[in-house]
């Protein structure tokens, strides 16, 4: 069982913090950018980053070292998503925001590479229609679809990531992309990607 954080000496807890920026940092990217395909807004992305990285570094004593990090962030990202969609009021939880903030600055990369591949492709592929329709997508499908399609994980990586076998996997990809084909099929039609069946 893990110590209580207020009972660690304060080399220790530096310790702790320093070995959980060092597992995070690599996936702090590809954490926001999943986070903002899931509720398609800038603050609502950082409120949900912060969330999961608070429930991340609460529980890092339990991450086991050598294991799939970024699957293991993806996970506690993804749950706490979950959760906050499944509440019946919209009311945010109560954390202490100078806390998160002090923490979220201290391990947020000091510039973004505008170079980033990824932001190059995707970054204005979206538009409001496809995002939109990306939205109207049930989280469970949406969420296989934003991490093959748009993170570029592997299917062993998603099945990590989510908890489920792989081909659960292939099956709820497939449901996924075919809802949001169902849903732009008339975007596509007015775009010329697909022609009119007569």
């Amino acid at each position: 069982m893990s110590l209580v954080l207020s009972q660690l000496s304060p080399q220790a807890e530096r310790v702790r913090h320093q070995d959980f920026e060092s597992e995070i940092r690599p996936h702090l990217t590809a954490l926001y950018n999943y986070a903002f395909r899931m509720t398609a807004n800038e603050e609502d992305a950082e409120d949900l980053l912060q969330e999961s990285l608070l429930k991340a570094y609460r529980f890092f004593d339990s991450f086991e070292r050598g294991t799939n990090c970024k699957a293991w962030l993806f996970r506690i990202l993804k749950n706490t998503f979950i959760n906050q969609y499944r509440k019946t009021a919209k009311e945010p939880g109560k954390v202490d925001y100078d806390d998160i903030k002090e923490f979220y600055n201290n391990i947020k990369p000091d510039s973004v590479d505008s170079n980033d591949l990824e932001e190059e492709l995707f970054g204005n592929l979206l538009d409001d229609t496809v995002t939109s329709a990306l939205q109207q997508v049930p989280p469970e499908f949406r969420t296989v679809v934003i991490l093959c399609d748009l993170q570029g994980m592997t299917y062993e990586e998603i099945s990590d990531t989510v908890g489920c076998p792989v081909g659960t996997v292939r099956s709820r990809l497939h449901r996924g992309r075919k809802l949001l084909k169902d849903g732009l099929a008339e975007y596509a039609r007015t775009r010329g990607f697909l022609s009119v069946v007569a």
